[in-house]
């Protein structure tokens, strides 16, 4: 029998060849959001590996929306060029190109990882950090979140739309908008970090309320017949925060808006969660919303094997199956787990000579 890994996925006008998808994942590598020869390599390389999309790291859509001062970003037409010159290379590679919208809120202005993770002094390097409400992610930290006012709402969604439109002359052909991991729309969503009294706390509709104005600001940039995903945090792990529950109702809203398949993570809003980490342990949350809202739906997480990646499919608890750090430590993953499930995919034409052993 034919491995499902392996079959193909139209989703709109987009054919991928296959349910294998390299996650968005930060490299902390750039310089004034430039993209570069690394970002180039990085992402060819796992190109030529024979996956079916490739969604490229968190890309901020404004200066302050980075992670880092090291985060990709898409808030001037200048970074356009290099970004167009990797996705040539990618779909050279009949892989589909994808990118992920994101603004880091609260958690913005940090040194990259092998720097220390820290927060970074505004009058230095770092920048004032923004947010639903003017709460800190760690107690200790020098400075409080700047809570948004409406002009820094509207200018959010401004920063989306414009990136969005830079998107689609880069050649992407698949959106994602990041609303999960304790990064700015997922801190409007929870109210742990959203304590406002406006029209965008409170109730469940309003805490959603910014996320669905973002996702209208990007339709009206996006092409109606190219895909259209959203990342979210299906549980905060954390009492009184973002919900499962919660997750399959906005993602049937979602839905309904036009959105054709959620990416479905957790955590990273609160530094108190407590995750049970173990394989497959968001893939039940993938399952849920995929069943319960009736949406196509990306499972992550702790998932490093052909087989564990097929039997989630078989089981129909996702419809495609996002690697990270297995990719990281594999750019010729899809090649490896072709071999294991007995599947004939073809290879790059300058590999081939290593296909049989």
């Amino acid at each position: 029998m034919a491995s499902l890994l392996f079959s193909p996925l139209t989703i709109k006008k987009i054919t991928l060849k296959n349910r294998i998808v390299i996650s968005p994942m930060c490299q902390y590598s750039a310089n004034d959001g430039f993209a570069n020869d690394w970002h180039l390599v990085h992402l060819g390389s796992r190109a030529s590996g024979g996956v079916g999309l490739i969604i490229q790291e968190a890309t901020a859509v404004s200066p302050e929306a980075r992670i880092s001062p090291d985060d990709l970003g898409i808030w001037k037409d200048e970074h356009i060029e290099k970004l167009k010159t990797i996705n040539e290379f990618i779909v050279s590679q009949n892989v589909v190109p994808g990118i992920q919208l994101a603004h880091a809120g609260r958690k913005a202005s940090v040194s990259s990882p092998w720097l220390g993770n820290k927060k970074l002094d505004i009058s230095n390097i770092g920048w004032q950090t923004v947010a639903p409400s003017a709460i800190p992610y760690h107690e200790n930290e020098p400075y409080l979140p700047e809570a948004l006012d409406q002009n820094g709402i509207q200018k959010v969604i401004s920063d989306f739309k414009a990136a969005t439109r830079r998107a689609v002359e880069a050649g992407f052909q698949v959106l994602e908008v990041h609303a999960a991991h304790g990064y700015l729309l997922h801190q409007f969503l929870s109210p742990l970090t959203n304590t406002r009294t406006d029209e965008y706390g409170g109730s469940f509709e309003n805490r959603i309320r910014f996320t669905l104005e973002i996702l209208d600001a990007v339709k009206s940039e996006w092409p109606s017949d190219l895909p259209l995903f959203v990342r979210i945090s299906a549980t905060d792990w954390a009492e009184g925060g973002w919900n499962p529950e919660e997750s399959v109702q906005l993602s049937a809203i979602l839905k309904a808006k036009g959105v054709d398949l959620i990416d479905v993570s957790s955590g990273g809003l609160v530094s108190h969660q407590k995750i049970d980490l173990k394989p497959n342990y968001q893939v039940p949350f993938a399952a849920k919303v995929k069943k319960e809202a009736s949406i196509l739906t990306g499972a992550v997480g702790l998932i490093t094997e052909a087989q564990q990646a097929e039997a989630i499919l078989q089981n129909q608890e996702a419809d495609l199956v996002l690697f990270a750090r297995e990719s990281l430590r594999n750019p010729n993953l899809p090649l490896d787990f072709a071999r294991e499930l007995n599947e004939d995919i073809q290879w790059p034409k300058q590999y081939e000579r290593a296909k049989t052993r």
